[in-house]
């Protein structure tokens, strides 16, 4: 067995038991940025992984959701973030830098760019994805999508004038919690198989929220980020998939679907053993 991970921060919660042996998993663990996962996933690469909602949604079909797992926000996530030197509103034709590891995040800044702050910006895809003075500087633009640690890094260097939090803005919208990734397995993977992974990640999850003291910790050394940062944006995150995060998630999948950019489909889970 094959499982993709997000070496980022916002995964700790769901993987920190199983690095430190304290639940075992009978499996080789993949990292990659959620663009690298998706793609693993989609050419049947990774048995089980985290991938962006985007992906399955565009391609449900293979795909079957692990139950009560995913990384969510019911309001600010502190690590999906449009740093601007305008007003949104304001971007109308302004060079908008997207990042390139994330679809969910680019879907979703689309749409409210469309639908709330009724603006057509030039998207480009950002050659970088540091959250480096340099790196910034390189690349002309009045705003950039930027997500994961490097998110955490730029907001905390106060650079930009308006900044927007792209789950707290899809919360002022709509009412609803926002899923930026879930895990799946391949229909092909043997049900077995997946429900025994399934299971190590919601008990190496449970031991992770259990936790997030010594996550945090973690984290600000990985990071650089203040220790305090760190546990206020793994605290504010969500690892579960209750009825309030579906309805966030198909109400995204709806408006994605209504706009051509994914299949009409429905959602489907790991039947339980």
């Amino acid at each position: 067995m094959r499982v993709g991970r997000i070496p980022y921060i916002n995964c700790y919660p769901v993987y920190g038991a199983i690095d430190r042996g304290i639940v075992p998993l009978d499996a080789t663990l993949v990292d990659g940025v959620p663009s690298k996962l998706n793609a693993l996933t989609a050419a049947g690469d990774l048995d089980v992984s985290v991938v962006s909602a985007v992906e399955y949604a565009a391609n449900a079909e293979r795909y079957l959701l692990l139950p009560d797992l995913a990384i969510t926000s019911d309001g600010p996530v502190r690590s999906v973030m449009l740093f601007s030197r305008r007003p949104a509103p304001d971007l109308g034709a302004a060079r908008v830098l997207l990042s390139r590891s994330s679809m969910t995040s680019v879907a979703l800044l689309k749409l409210l760019f469309e639908h709330v702050w009724r603006a057509t910006p030039d998207f480009a895809a950002a050659d970088a994805e540091l959250a480096d003075r340099d790196a910034l500087e390189r690349e002309p633009h009045e705003a950039r999508l930027v997500i994961g640690d490097a998110a955490l890094h730029l907001a905390a260097a106060h650079r930009y004038p308006f900044v927007y939090d792209l789950g707290e803005e899809w919360k002022r919208w709509t009412g609803l919690p926002f899923v930026f990734a879930v895990w799946v397995s391949q229909r092909s993977t043997p049900v077995s198989d997946a429900l025994r992974v399934h299971a190590r990640l919601i008990e190496s999850r449970d031991w992770g929220l259990a936790h997030l003291d010594e996550l945090a910790e973690q984290a600000a050394l990985a990071t650089g980020v203040a220790r305090r940062v760190c546990a206020a944006y793994l605290s504010g995150l969500d690892y579960r998939l209750s009825y309030a995060h579906l309805a966030g998630l198909t109400d995204f999948f709806r408006r994605l679907a209504e706009a051509g950019q994914v299949p009409n489909g429905s959602l489907a889970f790991l039947p339980a053993a």
